[in-house]
């Protein structure tokens, strides 16, 4: 499951937060310190862990 990271535009809290790619379209993302719904995806780097050897 996909981890996103977002800042609220409120109080300019960053936040992380695990979810479904479908929960992701779905849900009103609220920033954990103010409650606001003002919140903005930041974009990220990412890894990927696989069973196979380079």
């Amino acid at each position: 499951m996909p981890i996103y990271e977002f800042q609220c535009q409120k109080c300019n809290e960053t936040f992380t937060k695990k979810m479904s790619v479908n929960e992701m379209e779905k849900t009103k993302v609220r920033c954990p310190k103010c409650k606001s719904q003002k919140v903005k995806k930041v974009i990220t780097g990412f890894y990927s862990i696989t069973s196979k050897k380079s």
